[in-house]
């Protein structure tokens, strides 16, 4: 199975916030390396891996709270 690796621009459009937000907010506090994110090839570029972000978004969130909004 592979993953959809993002830059922190294109996870801003689908997660509705600020690719800046996002590096200097929710990396490293919310998002973390090897989990979240990687650095591929040891550089400085990060990747977000988009099925962990979501998985970390959807945390705690039950089909029944999408349904009913509660």
């Amino acid at each position: 199975m592979g993953f959809a690796y993002l830059t922190a621009e294109e996870l801003s459009l689908l997660i509705k916030y600020d690719a800046r937000f996002i590096r200097e907010q929710l990396k490293d506090q919310v998002l973390f390396e090897g989990v979240h994110y990687i650095r591929p090839f040891g550089g400085r570029k990060i990747l977000f891996i988009w099925e962990r972000v979501e998985e970390e978004m959807l945390n705690g969130v039950t089909s029944f709270s999408l349904l009913t909004g509660k």
